[in-house]
């Protein structure tokens, strides 16, 4: 018997961010023995925006939520696009996904699902439905670390003021951009500190500009390397925010290849140098903190 067919265990979400509450969530089906594990989400980058009415808030990528679907043991993820089945009511989603698409028989979501056409389903709501087709429901309650809730709103809000190792610590791994490398304007290798440029997409949420020690994945190798992200004002840079990258022990040519880098902590803020010399003794401070 396929994935598709087998009777299921599903949990339900959007997942952004995939923080430590969605693991929780995720977590309990797989502890269904016997039944297919399967997540539900969805699959573009467009979707968040449509989901919540906002732009430029996309934690990580779905390629990104599915490694690590993968990694936890997650056999099926379903992931359609929200356009797709915004307008299902609350019973139809019941219905059509999870008895018809899914064949569920458990089925798992956190304190704060919604679902149907405007909202209209609440975690009550599911559970009402899910025995009337003969499924078992499990609500998860909130997450807290240090007696604060864990949830997307509060990483975002972290991200944007540049905390990153609370972030971090609220998702459970340290954020990261696998992003293609793009053509800079090559002056770092001009004061021995070579870059490489990387470009946040307009979807996803864009940390504080500054300094950030980070990691740098190339070749399945992590090197240590720091990140600014931001405008480049020293060197009168138009191209807007970018995010750029030395890395520490590695000198190839990455241009038009796609690198992951994994932000660890915010050193200091962007700012405009007085000129590259003063610019390359930053970078020597900098570096020596990664």
């Amino acid at each position: 018997m396929t994935a598709k067919n087998r009777p299921s265990a599903v949990a339900l979400g959007f997942f952004d961010g995939l923080h430590l509450g969605h693991i929780e969530v995720i977590k309990r089906a797989l502890l269904k023995d016997g039944l297919c594990s399967v997540v539900f989400t969805f699959n573009d980058k467009t979707s968040l925006p449509k989901f919540s009415g906002k732009k430029g808030h996309c934690i990580i990528t779905h390629e990104q939520k599915t490694e690590i679907f993968g990694g936890l043991g997650v056999e099926r993820v379903y992931a359609p696009d929200f356009s797709d089945v915004k307008d299902y009511t609350a019973r139809e989603f019941v219905e059509r996904i999870l008895r018809d698409e899914l064949n569920a028989s458990f089925v798992v979501c956190g304190y704060d699902f919604r679902f149907g056409k405007g909202g209209e389903g609440n975690p009550e709501t599911l559970k009402q439905l899910c025995s009337e087709y003969g499924m078992e429901c499990e609500v998860v309650p909130a997450v807290e670390v240090d007696g604060v809730t864990v949830s997307s709103t509060a990483i975002r809000e972290m991200i944007t003021k540049g905390d990153i190792e609370t972030a971090n610590r609220f998702l459970g791994y340290e954020l990261s951009y696998k992003l293609p490398v793009t053509q800079g304007s090559k002056i770092g290798r001009t004061i021995g500190f070579p870059t490489i440029n990387q470009k946040i997409p307009d979807y996803m949420v864009k940390p504080k500009n500054g300094v950030y020690k980070s990691w740098t994945i190339v070749d399945g190798r992590t090197y240590r390397s720091i990140t600014n992200i931001g405008v480049k004002p020293t060197v009168d840079y138009k191209g807007g925010a970018v995010m750029e990258t030395h890395i520490t022990g590695y000198d190839g040519n990455l241009y038009g290849q796609t690198v992951r880098v994994a932000l660890r902590e915010f050193i200091r803020d962007e700012k405009k140098f007085a000129g590259l010399e003063e610019l390359k003794q930053q970078i020597e401070a900098d570096k020596a903190k990664s």
